[in-house]
């Protein structure tokens, strides 16, 4: 008898701690998300939600300028998702295979804008100020995709204000960033007269003041999503993206200054 209630009780042992191994082998997991700097609101916000109907579930972010997420990924760093904040960084990643070629899709847009500090110092009133000399302009470098898209519009801007616009608009930039969020904090800490960010950039700062920039200068910013290859978690990577793309992922983006593309 009494071998017999140490045989069940045995069992009974061995039963929960095969039950306790495998909930935690299925239910905890890592998703690893490379996403531009630009995201770093609309997507924290979404991975909590995600993490919320995912139990188990931790999402993981890596945000950065979306050329320097590239090379980290071209360099081996494991990631499961990347977002980046222009097609040349996704296109890259294809043609080199670490992103299947039928996988990105667009799933928000943006434009720009400028930014001033909150008492606005320097007294910039229009986009043709901008041109003025002793100024202080942040921009991201040239190499990030924001900073790509704020020369794009100097030189559509030189129609309105004169062929030497541009040229004088950069004369007066003294600091180049890795990433649009960090020429955001400057101008948030007086370090800068002004900076061209995303209208995202500007909703997540509702202190620092704004001057629009024309729709026939502006520039549309596609940012695709695809995940990656060799993702350990290619599932939960989908669903991440599928998560992104509907209409509670799509809302978030739109709360965050973002248009997405399935209002």
């Amino acid at each position: 008898m009494k071998q017999t209630s140490r045989l069940i009780s045995f069992l009974i042992f061995l039963s929960l701690i095969l039950n306790a191994c495998g909930g935690t082998s299925n239910a905890s997991r890592t998703l690893t998300v490379y996403a531009a700097a630009s995201l770093t609101d609309a997507f924290t916000e979404i991975g909590k939600a995600f993490e919320s109907e995912h139990a188990g579930t931790t999402v993981v972010f890596n945000f950065g300028g979306s050329q320097n997420l590239r090379t980290q990924i071209e360099q081996g760093a494991p990631a499961d998702v990347f977002a980046s904040a222009n097609l040349k960084e996704m296109d890259t990643l294809v043609s080199q295979k670490y992103v299947m070629s039928d996988a990105p899709q667009i799933f928000l847009t943006n434009q720009l804008i400028v930014i001033l500090p909150k008492d606005n110092p320097a007294g910039i009133a229009s986009l043709e100020d901008l041109s003025k000399p002793n100024l202080k302009l942040v921009f991201a470098a040239e190499e990030v995709p924001a900073g790509r898209y704020a020369r794009q519009i100097l030189e559509n801007l030189n129609s309105m204000y004169g062929t030497d616009y541009a040229d004088k608009v950069l004369a007066n930039v003294v600091s180049n960033e890795d990433n649009i969020r960090q020429a955001v904090t400057k101008v948030q800490l007086g370090e800068a007269d002004a900076s061209i960010v995303y209208v995202s950039d500007a909703v997540a700062a509702p202190e620092l003041q704004r001057i629009e920039i024309p729709a026939d200068a502006n520039v549309l910013a596609e940012y695709p999503i695809a995940p990656l290859v060799e993702s350990a978690n290619s599932e939960l990577a989908d669903q991440f993206i599928a998560y992104v793309l509907s209409p509670a992922g799509q809302a978030v983006l739109a709360k965050w200054g973002f248009t997405p593309v399935n209002p």
